[in-house]
């Protein structure tokens, strides 16, 4: 169990929680919470947005009952938090220039991953495209944690980046988002890596449901488990 530090509102349904629990989260794994006994049945599975030795951070949107909850609760309050789960986003050894591209709550393990891409190479260049459809949020924990930020709003952030630019590109966001980042990537004739982090619905986050299954290139894999990070072509190259 976790202690709640802080649960802020920010705003159009946006929620940064931070729990007090002694972890080893790393970039791109994600937690299943929990604050109720009997209904909702699932846990809800919600990324990684910030972590040290002491506490973790989460961003999450009220979309159903589950994150309702979540987003009633009060510092001092106790929270299951189930996990770290899942292979995070790869060290990326060597690469000098990356790119994180994140649309709506997807942006949640965007930041740790920029914090930790630095930590690794404080000489690597890190830029972050964030997209939102209505009012952005976290701008300025972003560009502290970045090289560059480019935020674009009711558009298209897509259209933003060039991906030649960079030696390595990680994204999360919509299914839509990242399949059109992966399909501009292959128009450019673009041959450094491009990761995706899969937002897959999950019941059991340890792979036993088989809920959160997707296709790839080496056949049906889970999110939960094998995943949520893939590289690009594994997913939208099938």
């Amino acid at each position: 169990m976790g202690i709640i530090l802080e649960n802020r509102d920010l705003g159009q349904g946006f929620f940064l929680m931070k729990a007090e629990e002694k972890n080893q989260a790393e970039m791109g794994q994600f937690y299943m919470l929990r604050a109720w006994e009997h209904f909702p049945v699932l846990s809800r599975p919600i990324s990684v947005y910030d972590a040290d030795a002491e506490s973790v951070s989460f961003l999450y949107k009220v979309v159903g009952q589950g994150t309702e909850i979540l987003s009633g609760l009060k510092p001092g309050e106790e929270i299951s938090l189930d996990g770290p789960h899942g292979n995070g986003f790869p060290e990326l050894s060597g690469k000098k220039k990356i790119a994180l591209v994140g649309g709506g709550v997807g942006i949640a393990p965007l930041h740790l991953a920029a914090k930790t891409y630095k930590k690794e190479d404080p000489e690597r260049t890190v830029d972050i495209y964030l997209g939102f459809s209505g009012q952005p949020i976290l701008e300025k924990e972003f560009q502290a944690v970045s090289d560059n930020l480019k935020v674009n709003v009711g558009g298209f952030v897509t259209d933003d980046i060039d991906p030649n630019e960079y030696d390595a590109i990680v994204t999360c966001g919509p299914t839509i988002m990242m399949k059109v980042l992966y399909e501009k990537c292959q128009r450019l004739n673009y041959q450094n890596p491009l990761y995706v982090s899969m937002e897959n619905r999950m019941a059991c986050g340890i792979g036993a449901c088989l809920v959160c299954t997707c296709k790839t290139s080496g056949g049906n894999r889970k999110v939960c488990k094998d995943g949520p990070v893939f590289e690009g072509r594994e997913v939208f190259g099938v």
